[in-house]
């Protein structure tokens, strides 16, 4: 894979496509990846001809093999501030591999592979950013993943560590959908490209304003070119607004209603166009070939050829044809300015006629759109987590909400294990039981506080009673008594119950007992309880000598800290609402005038 150059190519999509076979003779493979550019560019025609870019559009150039990357075709696209163009090319990419099978094409970006990241919460543990380098391919259609071999079968099939391109291509070559990615994978990536062609739509915003008539009829041609005067605006500086102040190129006093200054500064910027600069980009085979699948995909809606809209939307197609096929081929690209120019300069536009147009535009668009209320920005994020399943209002949420949720999420996330990378986070409590695994818990602390596994059986701490709560003199005496000999019942120093002797001895004379809420105190008749238990005495001298002591509910704690903190966050971000959201729990919003 070709490095990107972050500096130069930031907010930058790259995407390649390579044969799944090779040929040999590298001038046929180019001759053939020239062919594949033609019948990609025309296949897509209807869709790109339409399609506004926020900076530059989809293009495909023939890539000569350099090192271990084999011949191809790809290209590069700058998406700026608006994301989407980079997911709509991803659907590109994906419905040329549905188109071509025998085309396999990778995505990434400056993030890398962005793919993944989208679909981060779904990954199998073996694949991180180290190991997934030239394993994430499109391929008839479909997302593809080319894992690690598991077994020594798989071993003779799949690399252990990154695969080459070469070794990719052969894989996907002989195992065709034997790669695919796992449904929710798949699922995660093809929800952000859901709904294209028709959702292109959706993002176009329809508005009414006075503009000089010389812009009206660039943009009657090509309305691509307004992000590109949008964008010269925004990134102004005071050089380019000198160019504001005269307006040379399009006069104020001609200005007319239509659906800034920023076609000033681009025109200021640019050399004059030559004469036969149409005629000669038009006058290629491609052209033709161009033009035939956008009659065969129904681009000119029926009109008539000749007629004013036929006519309108053959220029459009031949303005896209020279700033994406031609410039992408090209050394030499026409830059926004000199493509204004071109079109002004090919362009005869009648005042009287934008005039009678004024009359007839379409309705705006309704921009209720660009404000956001805090519920509905709520709705947004909770559409995008994918939680928003509750069909309760606030009152029923609240009355409905079960508190235990947050206690078996808690639990669920300690019992994971924890490493240098971070922690597992459970998502939601119903998609797995939740387990504790008891002998490896006793390992882990036998590891950790070098112990041994009889000192943490519940029992031994029981028969070594005697023992364990002996006092400083009581053990001398023994010692004494015992004439030197070793009594392997006395703890070690590092037991785990002298912790938490010295802990609780620590802890005794301070007030954090009073801080947790404990369970009501179970009083029973002393002789049922020893005639039940003989170990009842042992229990009725502990309580004896602390009658404060009672059991911590630790779920009730848990809780109630949990609510204190957030309510504390007063609706903020914090380090409550950040846990709570990352295992799946969504509070109700709380209609209590107190604080917990």
């Amino acid at each position: 894979m070709e490095k990107l150059n972050l500096a130069a190519t930031e907010d930058a999509v790259q995407y390649q496509l390579f044969l799944t076979h090779e040929p040999e003779d590298p001038a046929h493979c180019q001759k053939i990846l020239q062919q594949y550019i033609e019948r990609i560019l025309a296949h897509l025609a209807p869709m790109l001809v339409s399609y506004i870019w926020q900076s530059q559009p989809f293009n495909l150039k023939y890539k000569p093999a350099k090192e271990y990357i084999p011949a191809h075709i790809g290209g590069l696209t700058k998406f700026g501030d608006n994301i989407e163009d980079e997911w709509f090319i991803v659907y590109l990419i994906k419905e040329i591999t549905k188109e071509f099978p025998e085309l396999a094409a990778r995505v990434d970006d400056n993030d890398g592979e962005f793919l993944l990241i989208e679909a981060a919460d779904f990954l199998p543990k073996w694949l991180n950013p180290e190991n997934s380098c030239n394993r994430v391919f499109f391929h008839c259609g479909e997302l593809c993943i080319i894992p690690l071999p598991k077994t020594p079968e798989e071993e003779a099939l799949l690399p252990a560590t990154s695969p080459t391109i070469p070794q990719a291509l052969k894989l996907l070559s002989a195992h065709s959908g034997g790669f695919v990615a796992a449904k929710s994978i798949r699922t995660a990536v093809y929800k952000r490209i859901n709904g294209y062609p028709e959702r292109i739509q959706t993002f176009l915003h329809r508005a009414h304003c006075y503009l000089p008539a010389g812009i009206a009829a660039v943009l009657k041609q090509c309305p691509a070119l307004v992000s590109a005067a949008v964008q010269a605006f925004y990134l102004r500086d005071p050089i380019d607004l000198k160019a504001c102040r005269i307006f040379k190129i399009f006069p104020p006093d001609t200005r007319i209603m239509t659906s800034a200054h920023g076609f000033e500064i681009l025109c200021s910027k640019c050399r004059s166009p030559s004469d036969d600069s149409k005629e000669h980009t038009l006058n290629v085979p491609l052209w033709d070939t161009f033009l035939n699948s956008l009659k065969k995909n129904n681009y000119f809606k029926g009109e008539l050829e000749g007629s004013v809209q036929y006519l309108n939307l053959l220029h459009r197609a031949e303005n896209y044809f020279r700033h994406t096929v031609i410039s992408s081929q090209s050394s030499v690209a026409d830059s926004p300015g000199e493509e204004i120019l071109n079109i002004l300069k090919a362009t005869s536009f009648n005042l009287e006629d934008f005039g009678k147009e004024t009359t007839s535009l379409p309705p705006e668009d309704d921009d209720s759109w660009l404000e956001i209320s805090p519920d509905t920005l709520d709705q947004i994020l909770k559409e995008a987590a994918g939680t928003n399943k509750s069909t309760y209002t606030s009152d029923e949420e609240e009355q409905n909400y079960d508190l235990s949720q947050i206690t078996e999420n808690m639990k669920a996330f300690i019992s994971k294990v924890s490493t240098h990378e971070g922690a597992e986070i459970p998502w939601s409590s119903a998609e797995a039981s939740v387990t504790f695994d008891v002998d490896s818990f006793t390992n882990a602390l036998d590891k950790i506080l070098g112990a041994n596994s009889e000192e943490l059986d519940s029992d031994d701490l029981e028969e070594e009673e005697e023992f364990e709560f002996l006092d400083s003199d009581e053990e001398s005496e023994l010692k004494a008594e015992s004439h030197g000999e070793t009594v392997s019942q006395i703890e070690t120093p590092g037991s785990l119950r002298s912790y938490m002797d010295e802990m609780d001895s620590e802890l005794a004379s301070t007030n954090i007992g009073k801080s947790f809420t404990s369970r009501p105190k179970v009083v029973g008749s002393g002789k049922g309880s020893s005639s039940q238990d003989p170990d009842s005495d042992f229990e009725d001298n502990i309580g004896s000598e602390d009658t404060d002591l009672a059991p911590v509910d630790i779920d009730l704690n848990l809780v109630t800290n949990l609510l204190e903190s957030y309510n504390a966050q007063a609706g903020l971000a914090g380090p409550a609402s950040n846990l709570l959201q990352s295992m799946g729990v969504h509070l109700p919003e709380n209609t209590d005038k107190k604080s917990l």
